[in-house]
């Protein structure tokens, strides 16, 4: 128990506010988030001007926390990223403030972490703005929280779970709408100091990002929309009204188009076989649709442009049907992947890049795991770069003497001999900005004669590089039709496993390869008769869909790995057994 005098100098200006205070006659209880990330309850003693404080026990932390004075400018992907750092994060909710900085609601795993980000994130600066963090008590987590406005969604780790006492029922995944707007209408959407945007916001119950600084000089700048299906169709309406009543006036007599992004992996379904989606909606709404060529895409932007041309109304009408398309083929593919991801135990899919479809794309920030520094806005490169890795481990240099950084591992895929040139791209552009974006080395071996039907790429990297710049490469291939629409893309890996570990990847009757192959539909092949490598290694041989791939190429490392520490501790007990003699 101790008896702080004035000034109180521990306390400085930039302390988090007091979270309760209660009041009684010649006396007062605060709740107080102290500066050790340790909840304070404080007795202020009106007459005598001392705080009486009695630190709260550990037991009674919270997994929760608040985190005021966000820069309103700050980019989600870098605030997921940072929160990760500390642990699992397992939701993030925005609360609706009457100031211009954002205030979030942060739901750790446990406690522990909580009182981790706690220290670590209290007067953290970012450009001028000092975040402001506080515990929020247990009860309060446990209790229904407010109606709450998500500022980000879908592949966000808010969605894996939920607080303790929260609702049960799954919240709806937020698909953003993407449009694209010329540069010269983007002042009038934002309005004589900002209030046509504030107002849009506010009537449409939205988020709206206007990102005007990437590809300074473009013709055309993209707007992002966080809202309900209503919400986004609304703002979408009033933005289209605004720009055309702009064209008006300054005598512009082109029809002004609404341009959709979305990533090229939703595309095919919202056209439909032989093309029939997109015809029904034209025929409903009275607009003509056309879709960018797959050749303008790049990995850096794997979206394509939807342009629809019509009246206003027209044109909007069409939004919404569009929209319904992607989000329903959006939601499918997240049900899908988190049904594979359920075959890799600790499997962070939401991590990765490859198969963000459609989400938030803003720019990476330079930093985290081979990134690209100052890439244009990507959907699948936005969260990589940030979040905790593939396995729930932190970034590298979070904690230094306690995490290893993980072993780095060689797969060799081999694609089709004609594919070589897509994978590469002009000038070597395309493999080069893979390599950078997986954080993994890409090297193609030299054909093994004129008539080889298939080239070896050989891929260097830990198991997240692994899993993105393999995702690419299967991605790469189907987009650009190297296989039959209707035909999954199936290829063939070989990894190396010591060759001592061999006899327990076939296990006993040939058991474990078989339990493999009926696990991961993949088919697993450990030639019987190989002669090991200088290395002492042997070829183990996958041949499947990404997914089959990837999930046989874990398990693989897995029984490997499981093999070794056997034989470490075999041989650590040996020298002991002998001493004791």
């Amino acid at each position: 128990m101790a008896w702080l005098d004035p000034p109180w100098t521990w306390v400085s200006q930039n302390s988090p506010l007091p979270k309760c205070v209660f009041l009684q006659p010649g006396w007062g209880g605060v709740w107080w988030p102290s500066p050790l990330g340790k909840p304070l309850q404080c007795c202020l003693c009106i007459r005598a001007l001392r705080l009486h404080c009695i630190e709260v026990g550990s037991g009674t932390r919270s997994r929760k926390i608040q985190i005021r004075n966000i820069p309103p400018h700050l980019q989600w992907e870098v605030l997921d990223g940072l929160l990760a750092q500390y642990g699992t994060v397992e939701n993030v909710e925005q609360v609706n403030t009457d100031t211009e900085t954002a205030v979030v609601n942060v739901t750790y795993a446990t406690k522990e972490e909580a009182k981790v980000a706690i220290e670590k994130l209290s007067d953290h600066q970012f450009e001028n703005y000092s975040f402001k963090i506080s515990y929020i008590p247990d009860e309060e987590v446990s209790s229904p929280p407010p109606p709450q406005r998500s500022r980000r969604g879908g592949h966000s780790s808010r969605e894996r779970g939920s607080s303790p006492g929260g609702s049960s029922q799954p919240k709806q995944l937020d698909f953003p709408l993407r449009m694209l707007v010329p540069t010269q209408f983007v002042g009038a959407i934002i309005g004589k100091e900002g209030l046509t945007i504030k107002n849009l916001t506010k009537q449409t119950q939205s988020k709206v990002d206007i990102h005007r600084k990437e590809n300074a000089g473009a013709a055309e700048k993209p707007i992002t929309i966080h809202a309900t299906p209503e919400g986004c169709s609304e703002a979408c309406r009033m933005i289209l009204d605004i720009m055309q009543k702009e064209a008006d006036e300054t005598k512009l007599a082109e029809e002004i188009p609404l341009k959709i992004l979305a990533h090229n992996s939703l595309v095919g379904r919202l056209i439909g076989k032989e093309g029939r989606n997109l015809k029904k909606i034209e025929q409903d709404t009275g607009t003509k649709i056309t879709i960018s060529p797959l050749q303008d895409l790049t990995i850096y932007n794997p979206e394509r442009t939807i342009t629809v041309k019509g009246s206003m109304e027209a044109c909007s009408n069409a939004e919404v049907e569009i929209m319904k398309k992607l989000r329903e083929a959006y939601e499918n593919d997240v049900v899908a992947i988190n049904q594979q991801a359920n075959l890799i135990p600790g499997l962070n899919l939401s991590a990765l890049g490859i198969f963000s479809t459609g989400l938030s794309m803003l720019p990476s920030t330079p930093g985290a795991r081979g990134a690209a520094a100052a890439a244009p806005y990507h959907p699948f490169a936005s969260s990589s770069a940030y979040l905790s890795g593939l396995y729930g481990a932190p970034p590298a240099g979070a904690f230094p003497h306690q995490h290893p950084l993980p072993e780095q591992e060689v797969v060799n895929l081999f694609i089709p001999t004609q594919a070589v040139g897509a994978i590469i791209g002009k000038k070597g552009q395309h493999i080069k900005q893979l390599a950078r974006f997986a954080g993994a080395s890409i090297k193609i071996a030299p054909a093994e004669g004129p008539d080889a039907s298939e080239r070896m790429v050989i891929i260097t990297g830990p198991p997240e590089a692994q899993f993105k710049a393999q995702g690419r490469i299967f991605g790469k291939l189907k987009e650009e039709n190297f296989f039959n629409p209707k035909e999954e893309v199936k290829l063939e890996a070989h990894i190396k496993v010591p060759s001592f570990a061999a006899g327990r990847v076939i296990g006993k009757g040939g058991k474990t390869v078989n339990e493999l192959q009926n696990l991961t539909s993949a088919e697993v092949i450990v030639p019987r008769d190989q002669t090991p490598d200088e290395n002492e290694e042997v070829i183990v041989k996958i041949i499947g869909h990404f997914f089959a791939s990837q999930t046989a190429q874990r398990k693989i490392r897995e029984i490997v790995q499981q093999v070794k520490q056997q034989e470490q501790k075999h041989a650590q007990g040996a020298p002991a057994s002998q001493h004791s003699k």
